[in-house]
């Protein structure tokens, strides 16, 4: 008889959770325990990595970040399984911002991978949007990773805000790449695509660079990962670039990008999954006041 697998409590809390958010419309909120988040001000980040001390620590959490990748990699803690439509990121010579579905800490690694894979490594460099909390508050080593190996922390200060902006606009236009989870949120496990945060779109408008959607898809593979859970093989679907028509403005651009987007990671959702994409959403009516 088969011991039994213990399943940890936090993520089936964390399912649990997710399961409520669904069923409520939030999907734009984080289910997970992170650390309580500590404003980030000006001048405690340096975005565009000018000064000597942030080059240096970017290039050790750089080589550390590589270390890692090839361990979990090697040791089957992440599984790509499939690459599919990697000619897409290949051809792409100019800035770009990547798109990508957010259910696990290690996908920012899938996409490093492939981003190796397409060898756009040799000339350019892969930034990553993170949750302020995540830059100035995260413990240990990926607390480390989080605060210098090419991240872009946002902000709830707008000084700081401006300085974000200046720095991924100065990114796009000298050719580099900038990695936007749209969904502005990580429910671990997800396999639907939840609705899109303008703000990818915008800076693609902005600055008249492609979006490369990419979505991820899973299968259990027969590993059964500490937390009891099986440990998922993934598909990597990256699609023809959504480019923005330079003859509309930025809103209408923002738009129609993200909703071609969306329509994208839904199509990849149920060709791979062979299902349609549903939500247990609950509609809530509407009640006017004296009525």
């Amino acid at each position: 008889m088969e011991k039994d697998i213990k399943l940890a409590q936090d993520r089936v809390e964390i399912l649990e959770k997710i399961k409520r958010f669904e069923k409520e419309g939030r999907f734009d909120q984080d289910p997970e325990n992170d650390p309580p988040t500590i404003e980030l001000l000006p001048e405690n980040v340096d975005y565009l990595k000018t000064k000597s001390k942030s080059k240096l620590k970017a290039k050790v959490a750089n080589k550390m970040g590589k270390k890692f990748l090839d361990k979990i990699l090697k040791d089957n803690k992440l599984i790509i399984k499939e690459v599919k439509g990697l000619e897409n990121l290949e051809k792409i010579k100019s800035g770009a911002i990547l798109t990508c579905n957010h259910f696990n800490p290690f996908d920012v690694f899938t996409i490093e991978t492939i981003f190796r894979m397409a060898k756009q490594d040799k000339n350019k460099t892969l930034f990553k949007v993170i949750r302020e909390g995540n830059y100035t508050n995260f413990p240990g080593f990926y607390g480390f990773l989080f605060r210098n190996s090419d991240t872009l922390p946002l902000s709830s200060n707008k000084r700081t805000m401006v300085e974000f902006m200046h720095a991924v606009d100065k990114i796009l236009q000298r050719g580099d790449f900038i990695l936007i989870y749209p969904e502005q949120s990580l429910w671990w496990n997800y396999r639907k695509p939840k609705p899109l945060k303008n703000g990818a779109y915008r800076i693609a408008s902005r600055n008249l660079v492609p979006v490369i959607p990419i979505f991820i898809t899973m299968e259990d593979s027969d590993k059964i990962g500490e937390d009891g859970f099986p440990i998922q093989e993934y598909t990597v679907h990256i699609k023809e670039p959504i480019y923005p028509n330079e003859d509309l403005k930025i809103k209408e651009n923002t738009e129609i990008m993200k909703e071609k987007n969306y329509q994208i990671w839904k199509e990849i959702y149920e060709d791979f999954y062979k299902i349609p994409l549903e939500y247990t959403t609950e509609k809530k009516e509407c009640v006017e006041d004296g009525k």
